[in-house]
């Protein structure tokens, strides 16, 4: 398959050094405490009394009033103590904090641990060779599949072209966390690298908060919160998104500016791996510069190279 690591690099495991697993309890707490931060009471229909308030945002005893819940209640699950806590009740929390999807089920993923038991494998991640096959006949379309912790698992030789030749990576830094965060090149690719930065870091909270006890997961986070004063910031506000679809802005040194729409397949069969695919829109500049780099082959992709 064009652009992908060769046998031996392909059983290298994408697993860095462990850490420490991430406290759910703690997670839990910063998680309800910053969805509340950033409300007022105007915005859920609550009278303002007085212009001068401790905190920012929505008062503990305002929130358990829209939730329906005792104030007391509350502030237990807010100081991270969600043992037993129902369904109905985290429903009702969503609804008052006026959470996303993924913010309701990233609530949900903190607060009921009994639930999610079952530990991250410790075992390279493998895609099946069909995934393999399908992506590697996707003509002109960049396409790559991603794994836990965002970790690149295989591509396409469009997607090595678009991005870089994965391969000249070793294989624990196939990861787009860190390369955003640590890799100047890929500062320069995005036009909007803070919205892609500030993605990036959504995407590894949701992943946290359904294992929380993954110590490469932890390992990476501890990783950038030391290298990236950026990640640090953003780690913190505690924002959590699933991808999805969208559209990114790339200045490629090649063919210079592109616009390209990316769309999230989450695998039927493995739910911590995901297909995501680029196209332009047919008729742009874009998708000329795509046909180039399509009709440039192994040339261009040389030429893309994102050296170690």
């Amino acid at each position: 398959m064009d652009a992908q690591p060769d046998a031996a690099q392909d059983r290298q495991p994408l697993d860095g050094p462990t850490g420490a697993p991430l406290d759910r309890r703690a997670e839990l707490s910063e998680f309800l405490r910053t969805r509340r931060a950033r409300l007022k009471p105007e915005d859920v229909g609550l009278p303002e009394f007085g212009r001068h308030r401790r905190v920012p945002g929505l008062r503990r005893e305002e929130l358990a009033q829209l939730a329906g819940v005792s104030v007391a209640y509350y502030t237990r699950l807010e100081q991270g103590n969600g043992r037993n806590v129902s369904a109905e009740v985290l429903d009702a929390i969503a609804r008052a904090l006026r959470l996303s999807d993924a913010e309701h089920s990233h609530l949900t993923h903190l607060a009921k641990p009994k639930a999610h038991k079952k530990k991250p494998s410790a075992r390279p991640q493998q895609v099946r060779g069909a995934l393999r096959q399908l992506i590697d006949s996707l003509d002109g379309v960049p396409a790559y599949i991603t794994g836990r912790r965002s970790d690149i698992l295989v591509w396409n030789r469009m997607a090595a072209a678009v991005f870089g030749d994965w391969s000249e990576l070793p294989a624990q830094e196939r990861n787009w966390a860190r390369m955003v965060f640590l890799r100047p090149e890929y500062r320069d690719l995005y036009i909007d690298w803070d919205q892609k930065a500030a993605d990036m870091v959504s995407y590894l909270r949701m992943d946290a908060g359904c294992h929380p006890d993954d110590p490469r997961l932890s390992a990476l986070v501890g990783e950038l919160s030391v290298k990236s004063e950026e990640f640090r910031r953003l780690w913190a506000t505690h924002d959590v998104k699933e991808k999805s679809h969208g559209v990114k802005r790339m200045r490629h040194p090649l063919v210079g500016d592109l616009t390209l729409s990316f769309e999230a397949f989450p695998l039927p069969d493995d739910h911590e791996q995901t297909l995501v695919t680029y196209h332009a829109e047919p008729g742009s500049p874009s998708a000329e510069a795509l046909r180039l780099l399509a009709s440039w082959g192994t040339d261009a992709t040389r030429a893309r190279t994102v050296t170690p």
